[in-house]
């Protein structure tokens, strides 16, 4: 059984109402973590991905609402219950509009915000508190490791989409663990007991790919010594994962768009149609947007595939991540080779969490079995680290030095917005004049640079 209580971040700025709340979640079995401002929530969300916020409405400095538009533009899926002393009905129409989950009036009915908190969790996607059927609430994801809040609102995401029977398209860069992804939502699934079978659309020959697909009769083709019936039968009832789909010749891609239209595949050879049920998961490196624009892809086959997009971030963007995945790949690994091996010297961590990833976890992986291979020692050290990155780490800026530069970035783009114009850009900045000009001089903007050349 999974005995890990659900999350719940509390906001409200009366510590008294607060610590009550959180007396009252905690005897429910709920983790609960508070905050006294929307500012203090935004940095906990930061580190930490609850399942559930709840926040009061009136708040000095960012209040309810503007919590709720902070916490949208990073999880569209986190739901949040807004309490208020000062409830209306138009206020709680216009919140439920905008996809608050609920809006509660205090003195509220505690008995009432527990049935809202389980609904919430429930429609939200959340396992139930003391397990599901089979007592392991998170075997779906089982696989990816991660504890950045940026993938755990993708994964959650994935448990709802995964719940249906809706095509999912997945984009990423190479390497992200799209195929992890893609046989997560096949885990948690009606389809799960059923075949997940995956193709790379991009690593088989076009000669072979739809026969490979949609299978062949014996004779059909020289090498066709027997009967073979295709991928697409091999998946009746489970789940396709279609790889690198941006990949696929268009003379396939056509052919494809009438399977997925009429659930038929017709075997190489054949005249014969053959019906097929196979949830289709489908994923690409490349941008849609422009293949479709180029006419590599075809728009009508993209629309039917892309049902629901699934983004997955690239390492660099979650950063948070590395040291774990680095000691969840150790960890395999030293067993793999029979070696005792404790971790990474703090410098060799230091050079894997600022490094570029361009390969992302794959390259991750990659790097770690090289330094284990090569380790002979307890700790894997800078040098063995170096090494297999090949290339010169990223580093991460110190505090002073980001702000700097993202101040810089700042004034120069208020510049480019108001074409040089000061007066301008000091209102859109907030600033007197005075001071915006010692900001620009502190940062050798000169407005004249910025002005349009007639």
């Amino acid at each position: 059984m999974n005995d890990t209580p659900h999350k719940i971040l509390l906001v409200d700025d009366d510590r008294d109402l607060l610590r009550l709340l959180s007396i009252r979640l905690n005897a429910a079995g709920y983790q609960v973590a508070t905050a006294e401002s929307g500012d203090k929530a935004m940095a906990l969300l930061a580190s930490s991905w609850p399942q559930l916020v709840i926040t009061d409405l009136r708040m000095e400095g960012m209040d309810g609402m503007t919590l709720f538009d902070a916490i949208r533009k990073s999880s569209a899926t986190l739901p949040v219950i807004i309490l208020t002393a000062h409830g209306s009905i138009p206020e709680a129409v216009a919140a439920t509009r905008l996809g608050v989950f609920a809006f509660l009036t205090k003195p509220f009915d505690s008995k009432l915000l527990l049935e809202q908190i389980e609904k919430a969790l429930h429609l939200s996607g959340a396992p139930p508190q003391n397990g599901d059927a089979n007592g392991e609430p998170t075997a779906w994801r089982s696989a990816i490791v991660t504890r950045s809040p940026v993938m755990e609102d993708l994964l959650l995401q994935a448990k709802l989409v995964a719940a249906g029977d809706a095509s999912v398209f997945i984009h990423g860069e190479s390497g992200s663990g799209k195929e992890l992804l893609a046989r997560a939502i096949h885990l948690a699934s009606p389809r799960r007991d059923k075949p997940f079978i995956a193709i790379n659309c991009g690593a088989i020959p076009e000669a072979l790919l739809e026969s490979e697909l949609f299978g062949h009769t014996k004779g059909s083709f020289t090498g066709a010594t027997q009967d073979y019936q295709g991928l697409f039968q091999a998946a009746h009832q489970g789940t396709l994962f279609l790889d690198e789909i941006g990949d696929m010749p268009s003379a396939l891609q056509v052919k494809l768009l009438r399977v997925l239209q009429e659930k038929q595949v017709r075997p190489v050879g054949t005249t014969r149609s053959v019906a097929v049920d196979a949830r289709i998961v489908s994923a690409t490196h490349r941008d849609p947007a422009e293949e479709m624009a180029t006419g590599k892809f075809r728009e009508d086959l993209f629309y039917r595939l892309n049902v629901v997009t699934l983004e997955i971030p690239a390492l660099c963007a979650r950063r948070e991540d590395i040291p774990l995945l680095a000691m969840h790949f150790l960890a395999g690994l030293a067993q793999k080779y029979d070696k005792k091996i404790k971790g990474f010297s703090p410098e060799a961590m230091e050079l894997l969490v600022g490094a570029a990833w361009p390969g992302n976890v794959r390259q991750l992986l990659n790097v770690v079995e090289q330094t284990i291979a090569l380790c002979t020692t307890s700790i894997i050290s800078t040098a063995l680290v170096q090494k297999a990155l090949r290339d010169k780490p990223e580093r991460i800026p110190a505090l002073v030095e980001a702000r700097r530069q993202f101040e810089r970035e700042y004034l120069a783009q208020l510049l480019k917005i108001t074409a040089g114009n000061v007066t301008q850009a000091a209102l859109l900045a907030r600033r007197n004049r005075t001071e915006f000009y010692r900001l620009l001089s502190r940062h050798e903007l000169d407005p004249a640079l910025f002005k349009p050349h007639l």
